[in-house]
């Protein structure tokens, strides 16, 4: 598991090396996350497939374990409950918008990557 933690550390740390060049264009982890996205696709077909397995495995294991995750996001919104009592109507309005215009976008890509790539098979 240590292995796999350190090379998506790593994926991650190349992802904000180049963002930083970047300027902040695109966020680190994002770039981080498609670099081994990358690595993982060639690896197999490569040798490398073997070393790249241990970050297979440990995302597997953080998956399982992602609602741990949210504790300290929960723990910040009870300590800042004034926050969200004076503001609170304007964040729900805020992340609805943003939730609604994601979805949006996320479904026009699909179409339009389908329309380009020719998909009308259904399966």
């Amino acid at each position: 598991m240590l292995v796999g933690i350190t090379f998506l550390l790593i994926f991650q740390l190349f992802g904000e090396v180049i963002a930083y060049y970047l300027h902040g264009l695109v966020p680190g982890p994002v770039i981080g996350m498609a670099l081994i996205f990358g690595a993982l696709t060639a690896s197999k077909r490569t040798p490398i497939g073997k070393l790249m397995q241990p970050t297979v495995s440990t995302s597997h294991a953080l998956l399982a374990n992602f609602g741990a995750l949210f504790v300290p996001a929960g723990v910040g919104i009870i300590q800042h409950l004034d926050l969200f009592a004076e503001r609170g109507l304007t964040l729900f309005v805020t992340i609805s918008v943003s939730t609604v215009a994601t979805l949006i976008v996320t479904v026009w890509c699909y179409l339009a990557i389908k329309r380009l790539i020719g998909g009308t098979s259904h399966g």
